[in-house]
């Protein structure tokens, strides 16, 4: 069965929301290896992030720049988008989940091949912490509270969560590593 794992940049106040207007100060070589190590084969997308990546990554790669090797990562993955709209897109390897998200993601967990890995995207990250089918999430907690946004989790029910590894970069960046813990139901 392969697993999934998320990864986000997560102000100190919980906020998610468009991490580019407060993260870059804090990103370092130590912060590029731990994004680096998320990558996997297989890419999982709510439609705004996917939009977003397929705008800038792209034209990253044919510019050949610094970060035209990430960039080609990303390009030759298998990226599979959440979204109820035909993808605009010519970003190659992508494609659509169609149906509900759970099931569809139920069964890609049941294909072969390895890690399937989700950047950004909150919405979808938290209907796959509530179903139970995240197996891991990275956060990159930045020294910084950001005060307004998005925040990762909502109201609902308690997600309990266990630490799996921790290491702070020089910046003051954490970077956590939580999995699923067992949930205690009255």
């Amino acid at each position: 069965m392969r697993t999934i794992a998320a990864g986000l940049f997560i102000s100190l106040d919980g906020v998610v929301q468009d991490p580019a207007d407060w993260h870059f100060p804090y990103f370092d070589e130590a912060m590029g290896a731990a994004v680096e190590a998320q990558m996997a084969d297989t890419m999982l997308f709510g439609r705004v992030t996917y939009d977003g990546f397929a705008e800038a990554w792209p034209e990253r790669e044919v510019e050949g720049g610094e970060d035209a090797g990430f960039a080609k990562t990303l390009g030759d993955a298998r990226k599979i988008v959440v979204s109820h709209r035909p993808l605009e897109s010519t970003w190659r390897n992508s494609e659509v989940i169609q149906g509900d998200l759970v099931e569809a993601v139920t069964a890609l967990k049941q294909e072969e091949g390895g890690r399937i890995a989700i950047s950004g995207s909150i919405s979808v990250i938290r209907q796959l912490l509530e179903a139970g089918l995240l197996d891991e999430l990275h956060l990159l907690v930045h020294p910084i509270a950001v005060r307004k946004g998005e925040r990762l989790f909502d109201e609902g029910n308690p997600i309990p969560l266990e630490l799996v590894r921790s290491e702070t970069f020089p910046t003051g960046v954490l970077n956590l590593v939580y999995r699923p813990a067992a949930r205690n139901e009255p």
